[in-house]
């Protein structure tokens, strides 16, 4: 289940207290920058640097060829480009907890 299928399960159950949708991650993530390395193994690692629109920089774990013949170039990139955006999920989330902890109860 990838995350388009499950923001639609979210919609389709109702569930509607405060989250962080995916089309919010996404609208704060202003730049995507791939950095490519090849291990002196062969090994290929690409990391993705997503700039979010307040200027903080976030990257995940590398996508990871083992063997350099197996490197795709767009599915580094997507992999790369997922593993990042999972890093800024849970910084969402934290914010959003923040924010909801900070409003006064009523």
């Amino acid at each position: 289940m990838n995350d388009i299928d499950i923001e639609k399960e979210i919609q389709e159950k109702g569930l509607n207290a405060p989250r962080v949708p995916l089309d919010n991650l996404h609208a704060k993530i202003k730049e995507v920058e791939i950095v490519k390395h090849v291990s002196v193994s062969g090994q290929v690692l690409r990391w993705a640097v997503l700039t979010m629109e307040n200027g903080f920089a976030v990257t995940g774990s590398p996508s990871c060829s083992v063997s350099c013949e197996n490197d795709d170039v767009e599915l580094g990139e997507k992999i790369a480009i997922k593993n990042a955006e999972n890093e800024v999920w849970a910084l969402e989330g934290y914010a959003l907890k923040q924010k909801l902890y900070e409003q006064p109860s009523t």
